[in-house]
This record gives C-alpha cells, sequence and structure tokens, in this order.
C-alpha cells in the first residue's frame, strides 16, 4: 500500500494580540487575590509587610487581619483564545504608592476597579482616576464573605457610574468569576474604542 502525502497545508501559528489592562481599587480589596486565581503562569508580587510605621497612615478598618501591601504592582497573564492574551498589572491600593499609577496606566486598553462593599468610599480614587484619563473600566464587586450583599444598581447608584460602565459581582478567588470580569474589559473597552455605529437603510 503507497502512502501519498496530504495535500492539506500545515495552518501556521497564531501570533496572539496582547493587550494591557490594569487592576485596580483600595487597600486590601483583593487585588493581589484576583490576578493571582487567574493567572496562568505565577503571578509576580512586591508585596511587603506591614510595619508600625505605616499604622499612623495606613486605614485598616475592616482589613485589620491583613499583614501584607503591596509596594509596586502584581503581574500575571491569562490567555483567553488562542489569538488573545491578556497581562494583568495590579496597581497598589495606598495613597502614598499612587504616584506609580501613571506609569503602570500606560498602553493600557481597560481597567477593572475592584470595589468592597464594606469600603465602597475607597473606590472612588480609582473610578476618578479612570475617569479623568479616559481608560475604560469595569467595576467589580468582589463579594467578601460575611459582608453584606446589595443589588447591583444601589452599588451602581452609591458609586454614581456613568451608564456605560459595567458593574458585575464577582469571587476574586474564582478563576471562572474574574475570567468573566476581564472578558467584560474587553469587550467594554474594544465597543467604546470602535465608537457609535451609523445605522444605514
Amino acid at each position: 500500500m503507497a502512502f501519498g502525502r496530504s495535500s492539506r497545508k500545515q495552518q501556521p501559528p497564531v501570533e496572539p494580540v496582547t493587550l494591557k489592562i490594569l487592576v485596580a481599587g483600595g487597600f486590601g480589596v483583593g487585588k493581589t487575590t484576583l490576578v493571582g486565581a487567574v493567572s496562568e503562569i505565577r503571578p509576580l508580587r512586591t508585596e511587603e509587610i506591614l510595619s508600625e510605621a505605616g499604622r499612623p497612615v495606613d486605614d485598616l478598618h475592616g482589613v485589620e487581619t491583613k499583614a501584607t501591601t503591596t509596594v509596586a504592582m502584581d503581574f500575571g497573564r491569562i490567555t483567553l483564545r488562542e489569538d488573545l492574551v491578556l497581562y494583568l498589572f495590579g496597581t497598589p491600593g495606598q495613597d502614598r504608592f499612587w504616584f506609580l499609577w501613571d506609569e503602570l496606566a500606560q498602553g493600557a486598553l481597560g481597567a477593572v476597579v475592584l470595589a468592597d462593599t464594606r469600603r465602597l468610599e475607597d473606590s472612588f480614587a480609582a473610578i476618578d482616576y479612570f475617569e479623568r484619563r479616559g481608560i475604560p473600566f469595569t467595576v467589580a464587586v468582589n463579594c467578601f464573605e460575611g459582608a453584606r450583599r446589595y443589588a447591583p444598581e444601589t452599588v451602581r447608584g452609591a458609586l454614581d457610574l456613568d451608564p456605560e460602565v459595567e458593574l458585575l459581582l464577582c469571587d476574586a478567588r474564582d478563576r471562572e468569576s474574574v475570567k468573566n470580569v476581564l472578558v467584560a474589559v474587553v469587550e467594554n473597552a474594544l465597543a467604546l474604542a470602535e465608537g457609535p455605529k451609523v445605522l444605514t437603510t
């Protein structure tokens, strides 16, 4: 029996598009946990142990058990599709490290603002930052155990979000939950980048 070569041509490997997404929010809201839950590589973390010197300036109300803090960034990577890879950059949450945000924000397609309903006011600075710079963002409410649950519209009203800003409930520890948030961020940012569609008749 003779075997001939297949007439099928091998498809060239797909070169993935890489997109940069920021993960922002207040101190202790779960940014490091979110990046770690979804990253397919071992995430880069720049955490340091909280010191006594920082106690006068670090508000630990609601996160009294937190022992470490991000001082530069968290970094992770997730492949959403064969042709789409996201690079995740978690921002530091404390006021004194906000000077790093401008560097981290360069080239970002969009952002996740992670919120905690027990400390909702900590989300305002991140929301204001992205609104002022025109960076599309999605708000993800991290549903902590024991925290009171609110309807998404109630949280939206409390944060005074514009209609085009999507708000989702999530569990920052759960890979699928975080993945859904990231997909929403990408879809929202791309839709805004395309601009309003003109209907033709």
